[in-house]
């Protein structure tokens, strides 16, 4: 059974930083691409980074181009988003997904259909 795992949310103010992270068990996380996506009660499911299964390949959301990073330790089956600069916009849930297709482990795919598994969330909150 899969289990995907974050920690590292919480209650900052514009401005702070915040690192979330990932761990997976129960899957060969290093061939999973792995993504963070975030939502807002009420509204979609929206890509925020994504990262290839070997991580050389990355992909961002325009909003959080040059405030985020995404990275990973295949060694220790852990993924981590890095978030500097937050602002109030960034407040919400936000999830780590896996991909487990072989044909896009080089492709860090924005689509969440792309993505089998999912954690419960964290909550990031960022008050002006």
């Amino acid at each position: 059974q899969v289990h995907v795992v974050e920690s590292g949310g919480g209650l900052v103010q514009a401005g702070a930083s915040l690192r979330l992270s990932c761990s997976a068990s129960g899957v060969a996380f290093s061939a999973q691409v792995m993504g963070w996506f975030r939502q807002v009660l009420g509204q979609e499911r929206e890509f925020v980074a994504a990262i290839s299964s070997s991580g050389r390949i990355t992909h961002y959301a325009d909003s959080v181009q040059g405030r985020f990073a995404i990275s990973r330790d295949n060694a220790k089956n852990t993924g981590y988003l890095q978030m500097n600069s937050l602002k109030p916009e960034d407040t919400a849930s936000y999830y780590c997904a896996l991909d487990p297709s072989y044909y896009r482990r080089n492709y860090a795919s924005r689509d969440r259909e792309d993505y089998d598994y999912w954690g419960q969330g964290t909550q990031v909150t960022v008050s002006s």
